[in-house]
């Protein structure tokens, strides 16, 4: 860490008293519990049962058993100090068929949660869609259908109505690239397919469904305040050449502004549409109930996106490649805590966002439990503090950050990799379900309270 980013850490008190400090999970890598309470399949139940999608053959069937633990899960929250807690929701613990009568069981879950959260002085953000679409929402087209952003409006009404009156931050979709791109393009993440077609129609009723979902809240909350959660990267050319250059303008578009375009009532980017050249679906005002009045914008950052000209490769045609001696988490994602200091800027100055916070960030370590059962991770430490201070730099550019949400709170499920990744403040030892504090956590709470120091002071 450079002697300014230091100096970052250490002054705190640039970010505003109110500052919102969290972890963040999600219900298919921690609740377990898949079929208890009137749950039905996810599209994630379905592809970790595909022989060969995921490490190890792992599934989300037990996780961090977050949805019996939940208590002892709020208890390590508050030793933490957090604030906030934003989590999902899973659909089809809600709505088991996709749509439908309510699951009763699935509601009580979600109430009990949040009224636990307020009792415990943690303010609940939730966030309605986190890729564990039903899986009979899928066997009727899943997101390459209108039906599906329609069912989800329903879904999202449902849920405002039983929890609106304790919750007010909602996010309505988590990552919409990854569902789109990574599920549907390049079939590394559920449900598995690898069509361009299809993950362009993906996404235009991903976003439809964000903008038709908030018109849902709203109605139920009109006070609601209603976010999205992009997952963003800057995009650099790997070298000064033309061809490069070109790549690293078709990447962001891939990556950033045909995800935030949209959203800001821009309308959908035109090279990327060439690029694509697929017809998206549109009707008359969606465009206007996609670009709904958003409160605040949720930034997940892990790394950035240095690329070169690919034109064999997939669309975009733009190769991510090393950066020498870059410092690399267990994901060999690249350390780059300024390239989070660079997007909110960004986010602020191009698309005037009013409110953001940055809803997911953190690292994947090989952590070890020591012979006294504690698990040391200075490297985690060590990229917390860059990044806090990178918000805090951010703040002092004019950034309207409210807040940092640690990914995550537990190891969990991580995806296609299974549990082989752990990204947790806390270790969950998968056998016995025991959770550890590691020293990362520790610090977190360190730097909590500093900043809650520093505003007293």
């Amino acid at each position: 860490m450079t002697m300014r980013e230091r100096q970052s850490v250490n002054d705190l008190s640039t970010l505003p008293a109110s500052f919102v400090w969290g972890a963040a999970t999600s219900a298919y890598q921690i609740e377990g519990a898949v079929e208890a309470d009137g749950r039905a399949p996810s599209i994630w139940d379905t592809f970790s049962r595909i022989p060969g999608k995921v490490a190890g053959g792992d599934t989300g069937d037990i996780a961090a058993d977050h949805y019996h633990r939940w208590p002892e899960d709020i208890g390590l929250m508050r030793t933490l100090g957090l604030t906030a807690y934003r989590f999902s929701i899973a659909w089809p613990r809600i709505l088991p068929a996709g749509a439908g009568r309510p699951n009763a069981a699935g509601l009580a879950f979600y109430d009990r949660l949040t009224d636990a959260l307020l009792d415990a002085g943690i303010t609940p953000f939730a966030t309605l869609y986190h890729w564990d679409l039903p899986q009979a929402q899928q066997d009727r087209g899943g997101w390459a259908v209108r039906e599906t952003a329609e069912r989800f409006a329903d879904y999202a009404a449902v849920v405002a109505d039983r929890l609106a009156d304790r919750v007010t931050d909602w996010a309505t979709l988590n990552e919409p690239l990854c569902s789109a791109w990574i599920g549907h393009l390049e079939g590394r993440m559920a449900p598995g397919l690898t069509d361009l077609t299809t993950a362009v129609l993906a996404s235009y009723h991903l976003h439809l469904g964000h903008g038709l979902a908030a018109q849902a809240v709203r109605a139920v909350d009109p006070g609601a305040r209603i976010g999205i959660v992009n997952n963003l990267s800057p995009c650099e050319p790997a070298s000064g050449s033309e061809a490069d250059h070109a790549a690293a303008v078709r990447a962001d578009g891939h990556t950033n502004r045909w995800w935030l375009d949209p959203i800001h009532g821009r309308g959908y980017p035109e090279d990327m549409l060439r690029l694509y050249a697929v017809d998206l679906p549109i009707r008359a005002g969606d465009l206007e109930t996609i670009a709904a009045p958003l409160d605040w914008l949720g930034v997940n950052y892990y790394f950035r996106n240095v690329v070169t000209d690919d034109p064999s490769g997939p669309i975009p045609y733009a190769r991510q490649v090393p950066v020498p001696g870059a410092r690399l988490t267990a994901m060999d994602w690249e350390v780059h805590a300024r390239g989070l200091e660079q997007l909110l800027v960004r986010v602020t100055e191009e698309y005037g966002a009013r409110q953001l916070y940055v809803t997911e960030n953190g690292a994947a370590f090989r952590d070890v439990v020591g012979p006294d059962g504690q698990v040391d991770d200075p490297e985690r430490s060590a990229y917390l503090e860059e990044h806090v201070a990178a918000c805090a730099r951010a703040v002092r550019r004019g950034v309207p950050l409210a807040g940092y949400f640690a990914w995550s709170l537990l190891d969990n499920f991580e995806w296609a990799y299974g549990y082989d990744k752990r990204f947790g403040l806390v270790h969950v030892d998968y056998p016995t379900q025991r959770r550890t504090i590691k020293g990362s956590g520790r610090r977190y709470a360190d730097l909590i309270t500093s900043h809650r120091r520093s505003r007293a002071a």
